[in-house]
């Protein structure tokens, strides 16, 4: 098997895993800190991403767009919460909401960083070393490009990915209840969209999405192109 193979699947599997487990801890420390300890009781504050493991969503679907050599995103078990115990409910589920992709782009910014900080060394060192060609030209762009990734696709407006909580701040109190109650449906059509609409149409409107989102941003932040 190819060595650059092999980078590629160790770079993609510790670039995803940590991306994963810190969008979710981040969702349940900002419950908890508003007042829900239903994810500090159910223990998914912890770091420790067998927690957060959903079968789907953290393996399958992560392999099956390495194969088909689509943009890597996916998501874990949703952490739990419960809008009650928030004194304003709307703004509690914004905030709990966005706390995920807030945390995908804070780690997406330090890979950055740590590029930036390299870069004057860097074409020395990758000339040097071919464990640090892999860290610099692989790992930090790869772990950028899945957290943006993550935080871009988390953002659609579609129950109950991250994006959906800015509806909780625009409806009535006395719909969300209902609002709730659809969340359950609404993402297995989706995922269902997302798998076969790019037959449909010959065009995969997700990827597109992702790499104009998160593509460019990436762009953006490194000092060299990585996407």
């Amino acid at each position: 098997m190819d060595i650059d193979y092999i980078a590629y699947i160790i770079c993609s599997v510790l670039s995803f895993v940590p991306a994963l487990t810190l969008h979710e801890v981040a969702h349940g420390f900002a419950a908890y800190k508003l007042g829900d300890p239903t994810a500090k009781r159910e223990g998914r504050l912890s770091l420790n991403p067998l927690r957060h493991i959903d079968p789907f969503g953290t393996v399958l679907l992560p392999l099956m767009l390495m194969v088909l050599h689509w943009p890597i995103f996916g998501y874990a078990k949703p952490v739990p919460y419960n809008p009650t115990y928030f004194k304003d409910p709307r703004k509690g589920d914004f905030v709990t909401g966005v706390a995920g992709p807030l945390a995908n782009l804070a780690m997406a910014v330090l890979a950055a960083l740590l590029a930036w900080a390299l870069y004057g060394v860097a074409p020395g060192l990758v000339q040097q070393s071919e464990l640090f060609r892999c860290f610099y030209l692989m790992f930090l762009p790869m772990f950028a490009l899945v957290n943006l990734y993550l935080m871009f696709f988390n953002l659609l407006p579609v129950p109950p990915l991250d994006g959906s909580s800015i509806f909780a701040l625009l409806l009535p109190k006395r719909y969300l209840p209902r609002y709730y109650a659809i969340q359950r449906y609404a993402f297995p059509i989706f995922m269902m969209a997302m798998v076969f609409l790019p037959y449909v149409l010959h065009f995969n409107p997700f990827s597109w999405y992702l790499d104009v989102t998160a593509g460019n941003l990436g762009n953006l932040l490194f000092p060299y192109p990585i996407s």
